[in-house]
C-alpha cells in the first residue's frame, strides 16, 4: 500500500508497513471516565475512526484496542464529591462515552478493555520490571512501586527530553523514590481510600498506576509488537513516554509508530475539565446535527490545532449542508445507488498522512462537477459522480445516505413517516394550486413545528427531519 504516516517518535513521515501483512493493529488511549466526554476528547475518536475506515477501504484487516481507565485518583475523588461509589461514577461516564461514539458515527473499538479487569497482567509486568532491575518497591511504608527512570537510558526519547531537565513526577510524593522523576507503577492503599479500590499484590494492597494500565492491556490484546499507538498530543509526555519505557524495559518491542492528534482549544487553552472550559458532546449536538459536528472535527488535519468557536462550528455546519444538499438532489434524480470509488486526488491526499483538508478539496471539486450535471437532469455521468462522492464521504464517516445518518434502520417507521408527510405535502400542493395560501402556510407550519423541514425545488417539495 502507499499510505505514509507521520511518526511522532522519529519526527518523520514514512511508508506504513504493517507488522503482519494484510493486518493492522492499533492501540489508542481511551477516556479516564471521571466525567462525560467533551468534543476535545472525541476529536481523537473521530481521527482514529477515519484512519480505520481508510485502512479498511485499502483492504486491510484492522484491530483497534481503546482502553477505559475506570480506576484513578480523579474517579475516586469524584465519587467522594458526589457521595456515591467510584465505580458508579466510572460506569455512568463510560456509558456517556459510548453514547458519544454512537451519536458521532464512530465504530466501536474491536476491544475496549477496562483497567480494573487486567490487574493480574499489571502485577505480572511489575514483577518482570523488578526482576530486570527497572522497578523497585518504595523505600517508605507507602506500598508504592516505582519505575526507575535512570535505569532505562532511552527514557525521554519519545518527547526528546533529558531526564535531568524533567520536572518531578506528580503521580506520587517523592518520599519513597530514588529519584523524584520516577513514576508509580503501583499505588499502595491509603487511609480513607475505599477498600473496593484496591487489590492484593506481593507489595501490599493498592491500585495500578495510570501508565502501567495501558502497557499491560496493549500487550495482552496486540502482542509485544504492534503497528500504531495513538492519542492526543497532550499524552505524549508523561503518559506515552512512560508506557514506552516500561514496555521496552519489560522486553517488548511495543509500538512501531506513534500517532498524536493536536488539541482542540477554547480561548487559546486546551479544552479540559481542569480549567472548566469544556463543551460536552451531548450539549453540542443539540446546537448542530451530529453529522455536522463530526465534519467539523475531521475537517482540519489531525496534527493541526482546532481553535473552537461557535462561529467556526456554524460555518462547518453550513458547509456540510451544501455537501448533503448535492447528495440529496442527485439521489432524487438518479437514485442513491452504492458508494463507488474515490477520485485519484482523494486517494493521494488520504495516503499522505491522512491529509483530510486536501481530501475535502478533491471532494468539493467532484461535487462542483456534479452540480453542473444536476442542471441537465438524470444522466449516467451524474450517477457516477454521486457514487464517487458517496465513497469519499463514507471514508470520512459523513455519508448522509448511510443508515447511520439516514435512520434507515427501521423501514416500517420510515415508511409510515414518509406516508404521513407525503399526504400533508400533497394537501399543501393542492392548496397552493388553488391559491389557498392560508391553508398551504398552515400545513407548512404544522410540519415545521414537528421538526420537518421543507424545501421547494423545481422537482417538487423536498423534506427532511431536522437534525437527521
Amino acid at each position: 500500500m502507499s499510505l505514509h504516516l507521520y511518526d511522532t517518535a522519529t519526527r518523520r513521515t514514512a511508508a506504513f508497513v504493517p507488522v503482519t501483512p494484510g493486518q493492522v493493529s492499533i492501540y489508542h488511549c481511551g477516556l479516564t471516565v471521571q466525567g462525560p466526554p467533551h468534543i476535545g476528547h472525541i476529536r481523537k475518536e473521530v481521527v482514529f475512526d477515519v484512519l480505520r475506515r481508510w485502512l479498511e477501504r485499502s483492504g486491510l484487516e484492522v484491530t483497534i484496542v481503546a482502553n477505559v481507565t475506570d480506576i484513578d485518583d480523579k474517579i475516586i475523588a469524584k465519587g467522594r464529591e458526589q457521595g456515591r461509589p467510584w465505580f458508579a461514577v466510572a460506569y455512568a461516564n463510560e456509558r456517556a462515552l459510548h453514547a458519544a461514539y454512537e451519536v458521532l458515527g464512530c465504530q466501536p473499538p474491536t476491544y475496549e478493555p477496562r483497567a480494573t479487569g487486567h490487574v493480574p497482567e499489571m502485577v505480572e509486568m511489575i514483577a518482570t520490571l523488578i526482576e530486570r532491575g527497572h522497578a523497585y518497591p518504595a523505600t517508605d511504608d507507602s506500598g508504592d512501586v516505582y519505575f526507575d527512570v535512570r535505569s532505562w537510558p532511552e527514557y525521554g526519547a519519545l518527547s526528546r527530553q533529558s531526564v535531568d531537565d524533567m520536572q518531578p513526577a506528580e503521580d506520587a510524593p517523592p518520599a519513597g523514590k530514588r529519584d523524584a522523576r520516577d513514576f508509580a507503577l503501583w499505588k499502595g492503599h491509603k487511609a480513607g481510600d475505599p477498600d473496593s479500590a484496591s487489590w492484593t499484590t506481593p507489595w501490599g494492597r493498592g491500585r495500578p498506576g495510570w501508565h502501567l494500565e495501558c502497557s499491560a492491556m496493549a500487550g495482552k490484546y496486540l502482542g509485544h509488537e504492534f503497528d500504531i499507538h495513538g492519542g492526543g498530543l497532550d499524552l505524549r509526555f508523561p503518559h506515552h513516554e512512560n508506557e514506552l519505557a516500561q514496555s521496552r524495559a519489560a522486553g517488548q518491542r511495543f509500538a512501531r509508530i506513534w500517532m498524536h492528534n493536536a488539541m482542540l482549544n477554547l480561548g487559546g487553552s486546551k479544552m479540559a475539565k481542569s480549567v472548566g472550559n469544556t463543551l460536552m458532546v451531548s450539549e453540542v449536538v443539540r446546537r448542530v446535527p451530529p453529522i455536522a459536528l463530526r465534519y467539523y472535527l475531521l475537517a482540519a488535519h489531525y496534527r493541526s490545532v482546532i481553535e473552537f468557536s461557535e462561529e467556526s462550528l456554524a460555518e462547518a455546519a453550513t458547509a456540510f449542508e451544501r455537501i448533503a444538499g448535492f447528495v440529496t438532489r442527485a439521489a432524487e434524480l438518479v437514485g442513491p445507488g452504492e458508494p463507488g470509488d474515490p477520485t485519484a486526488e482523494f486517494v493521494a491526499a488520504m495516503d499522505d498522512d491522512l491529509s483530510v483538508p486536501a481530501a475535502l478539496a478533491a471532494l468539493h471539486a467532484t461535487i462542483g462537477d456534479g452540480q453542473r450535471l444536476l442542471a441537465a437532469g438524470s444522466s449516467p455521468e451524474l450517477r457516477e459522480v454521486l457514487a464517487s462522492v458517496r465513497a469519499m464521504l463514507d471514508v470520512l464517516g459523513v455519508d448522509p445516505l448511510s443508515p447511520v445518518w439516514s435512520g434507515a434502520t427501521d423501514d416500517s417507521t420510515d415508511q409510515a413517516l414518509d406516508t404521513l408527510v407525503g399526504a400533508l405535502l400533497e394537501q399543501r400542493t393542492e392548496a397552493r394550486a388553488a391559491q389557498d395560501f392560508q391553508t398551504a402556510d398552515r400545513v407548512r407550519d404544522q410540519l415545521t413545528a414537528a421538526g420537518v423541514e421543507i424545501e421547494d425545488t423545481p422537482h417538487g417539495p423536498r423534506w427532511s427531519v431536522k437534525g437527521r
